[in-house]
């Protein structure tokens, strides 16, 4: 497996399009046509293989918290699938669902109820409803944040 920093090289050579940044966190900016890489971690190729993934499905937003994870799904495959094997990065279904496992993980904490802990379900972005108590809340971002979650008044 290439080191990060090899890995990186080419990839910047086989996609002039997109800046490559070293930072605290994976992240694809679809408006600065930007993938931010962490090389201190240790699935740095994977991580950073599922970012250019994102930018090459052209994933830019979602309107509803669940669809992220389809997007995060599509992303791993073709990272695994398609890059993985043209830049000599294995990636594993462990580092795939480890990482899967924070998004569900953020997905039912936004969707479970702050006054009844039964799982509510989104009904526009940032807001979602609890079927079981009638309340309202809605959330913010906290994707590499804490989560927060608010009363709607009704």
């Amino acid at each position: 497996m290439p080191s990060i920093a090899s890995l990186v090289h080419k990839l910047a050579r086989d996609y002039p399009e997109y800046t490559f940044s070293p930072g605290d966190h994976f992240r694809w900016a679809s408006g600065s046509l930007e993938i931010t890489y962490d090389p201190s971690n240790k699935h740095a190729n994977e991580h950073t293989l599922h970012e250019l993934a994102h930018a090459l499905l052209k994933h830019t937003d979602y309107s509803r918290d669940i669809q992220l994870i389809t997007i995060e799904r599509d992303a791993w495959q073709c990272a695994r699938d398609e890059l993985g094997p043209q830049y000599e990065v294995a990636i594993t279904d462990t580092v795939i669902q480890d990482s899967l496992d924070t998004y569900r993980d953020w997905l039912h904490a936004r969707s479970t109820c702050p006054n009844c802990q039964a799982t509510g379900m989104q009904y526009k972005k940032h807001h979602y409803h609890c079927v079981a108590c009638q309340h309202t809340w809605r959330v913010n971002d906290a994707r590499v944040c804490g989560l927060r979650r608010y009363k709607v008044a009704k």
